[in-house]
């Protein structure tokens, strides 16, 4: 159990051990159908190995601001959240092609070892990846589910799964259908939105508030807090992508430009550049085969344009309108501290 004090690292422990252990018992589970699953049920454990566990987090204390006491049901329900994450991130990466995540090989690169020597061999791991997603999802609605707490909770709460769901993929299919168009900042505002800021802070917390019982103008609270610092956790990790340092981030800085993807960092260089700087990124934009030389180019027009600063400016702006929200509400003193430190930490970070 927890005291008031919000202590994240003892909150991301037991997160993990929840996690790591339910996923376990799936992996063994699903191993034990035949040998040559067990590749497959080695990316489910790899899915849940890392990360922040700031999804839980953010459920958790919308259930604590609701005047909640802790709770080990709670976690394990807030957990779920991760496994939410796991499996859009096994999807996004198999979806953007991207090889690299906490600075090991994606599921659908890791996956090839097992198909290796086979026809089509590539489409077979990629097609593998993509069945390691979807059980991850449908192991997060069980674990939900499962978690102990009352069923009447848990019913009021499950609406909420439905809008996550339809949310977290619109946001991913208007990735996909914006990708490689003439770049605008305001579609890819709303691209962030729906595919990340969402189910990273909003919808977690409303989750965990709907199950705490918590009223309207409460949730309404949790929205104003949560869609703008969600969305300046897509910013930085926009920023982090190109400029970041693949030690931290734990993946591929050409990624997002040699992919043409419709981020808020590309479509703000662009509507500042003149004609020959467009032109420039017309020639850069979408190469799979981008070098160094050509990452630097695109890095030195953004810097030039003093589009990261612009960046930035729009993560202020957006933990500003969020902690203005969050200072609106009648919480309790410790989750007020606790959800100021989580927007720091979802905003201000080298990963």
């Amino acid at each position: 159990m927890m005291s008031d004090r919000w202590e994240p690292t003892a909150f991301k422990s037991r997160v993990d051990d929840v996690l790591r252990a339910v996923v376990a018992r799936e992996a063994d589970e699903l191993a034990a159908i035949d040998p040559a699953l067990e590749p497959v049920a080695g990316q489910l454990e790899a899915a849940v190995a890392d990360g922040k566990r700031l999804r839980a987090a953010f459920c958790y204390w919308g259930w604590r601001a609701a005047g909640q006491p802790d709770s080990d049901a709670l976690v394990r329900a807030a957990a779920s959240m991760e496994l939410v994450h796991a499996a859009a991130v096994v999807h996004d990466d198999l979806i953007d092609d991207s090889p690299l995540r906490h600075g090991r090989p994606t599921a659908h690169v890791a996956l090839r070892g097992a198909v290796h020597g086979r026809p089509r061999a590539v489409s077979a791991a990629r097609s593998l990846a993509m069945l390691v997603g979807d059980l991850l999802m449908s192991l997060a609605g069980q674990m939900f589910a499962t978690s102990g707490l009352p069923a009447a909770y848990l019913a009021r709460a499950r609406p909420l799964w439905s809008v996550l769901a339809r949310e977290l993929i619109a946001g991913e299919c208007l990735e996909i259908l914006r990708t490689g168009t003439v770049p605008d900042t305001a579609t890819s505002l709303k691209v962030i939105r729906y595919k990340t800021a969402k189910y990273t802070v909003e919808q977690p917390l409303l989750i965990g508030g709907t199950l705490a019982g918590a009223g309207e103008r409460l949730r309404e609270g949790y929205s104003a807090y949560g869609l703008p610092l969600g969305e300046a956790f897509q910013l930085r990790d926009d920023l982090l992508g190109l400029f970041g340092d693949p030690e931290h981030t734990g993946k591929a800085n050409a990624d997002d430009v040699s992919g043409h993807r419709p981020t808020a960092l590309l479509s703000e260089t662009w509507r500042l550049a003149g004609e020959g700087e467009r032109q420039q990124l017309r020639v850069l934009l979408g190469r799979r085969d981008l070098d160094t030389d050509g990452l630097d180019t695109v890095r030195e027009l953004m810097r030039r344009l003093k589009t990261p600063d612009r960046i930035e400016s729009m993560i202020t702006a957006r933990v500003e309108s969020a902690l203005g929200a969050l200072h609106e509400l009648d919480l309790p003193a410790h989750a007020v501290a606790a959800l100021t430190a989580l927007a720091h930490s979802a905003a201000i970070r080298r990963s």
